[in-house]
This record gives structure tokens, C-alpha cells and sequence, in this order.
């Protein structure tokens, strides 16, 4: 990246914050080509908290709004979730997830955090995977993060159609597209 002049670094800094709140200030320092204090002052200055902060307050912002299932029931860690539109978690992998031989992620820990996302946006009491479409497009080392990013397409009655996609430093891994039934509880669905 070129140099840039400090008012210009801030504001892409604060754009790149809010498109991936997640961002460690060594990432961001890389990224401009700057040092981590560099960037810690700028955060400061602009009233950014540090990571930590940013992802507690993420969390809690994300859960209020969860109906399907307990935060524990998730597969990652629930960032954004506008109820019936969208949401998007993290999950950082652990060589444990992987295959001993070559170290790839298992794919059912990807499919997993997809699904537990796709149920989570949707609007309902009871949410149930009704089927799935899916595609692995790119192995995943054990220990990478993985940013998963789900939109609702379509809303007809009880059934949601859901896109998935999951990513690896921005670049696609699995794509998957779930219809997700809803069914309300006091509306004579399952748990009566």
C-alpha cells in the first residue's frame, strides 16, 4: 500500500474496522504499512477499542437478537446478526479440527459453523435444517480463522432460503445455500 497521510490511514482504518471489527493491530499495521503503535494511536484518536473490547461488545450486540438457539449452541463466535436479513461469525480453527496427516480442517467443523449461522438468522422459535446445498471450494489449514457470512434470499410462509459463505483472509472456502423451516412454538409446531 502507498503512504499515505495520516488523516487518510485513519479513515481507511475505521472503514476497514468496520467491515472486519476482528482485525488485530498487527494485521492492520501490515496492511498500512505502518507500526502497532502507529495504529494503537490511531485508534486512540479516533476512539476505537482494542480488540478485545471490540469483540465482547460485538458478541452481545449479536446474541440479544438470537432466537433459535443458545450462544452456547453455536458453532463460532457470533459477530453481526440483523434477525430475518443477515449475520456473520468467526471461528478460529485449532490443529486438534484438522486430519494428523496433513493437517487440513475436517470439513464438518466449516459445514457446522455454516448451518449454525443459517439457523441463527432466521426468525423463528424452532429452526430446523430442512436441506442444504453446499460446495467446498478450497481446503482449509487447521489453525486459520474462518469468517462466515450468511443473507437470507427469500422468505415464503415458514420456509427460508439462506446463503452461506464461508471465507479464509477473504478468500472463499465453502458456499452453501439452506432451506431453514421455521416453525413457532404457540403456533403448533414441535415441543407442543
Amino acid at each position: 500500500m502507498a503512504k499515505l497521510g495520516r488523516a487518510e490511514r485513519q479513515r481507511l482504518l475505521q472503514q476497514r474496522i468496520r467491515e472486519n471489527p476482528l482485525q488485530t493491530d498487527e494485521e492492520l499495521a501490515h496492511h498500512f504499512g505502518v507500526s502497532v503503535p502507529t495504529i494503537r494511536l490511531d485508534r486512540f484518536h479516533l476512539g476505537i477499542p482494542e480488540l478485545r473490547l471490540r469483540s465482547e461488545g460485538l458478541a452481545r450486540q449479536a446474541v440479544r437478537g438470537l432466537r433459535a438457539m443458545g450462544r452456547q449452541e453455536m458453532v463460532g463466535d457470533l459477530v453481526d446478526l440483523e434477525l430475518g436479513r443477515s449475520g456473520r461469525s468467526v471461528m478460529d480453527t485449532t490443529p486438534d479440527m484438522g486430519f494428523q496427516r496433513t493437517g487440513v480442517l475436517r470439513g464438518h467443523y466449516i459445514f457446522a459453523q455454516a448451518d449454525s449461522l443459517a439457523l441463527a438468522v432466521v426468525d423463528g422459535d424452532v429452526v430446523l435444517t430442512g436441506l442444504v446445498n453446499a460446495k467446498y471450494k478450497q481446503p482449509v489449514v487447521a489453525g486459520e480463522q474462518i469468517w462466515a457470512t450468511a443473507e437470507v434470499l427469500r422468505h415464503v410462509g415458514s420456509r427460508w432460503v439462506v446463503l452461506v459463505v464461508s471465507t479464509v483472509r477473504d478468500i472463499p472456502v465453502f458456499r452453501a445455500k439452506f432451506v431453514v423451516v421455521a416453525l413457532d412454538r404457540d403456533k403448533g409446531g414441535p415441543g407442543q
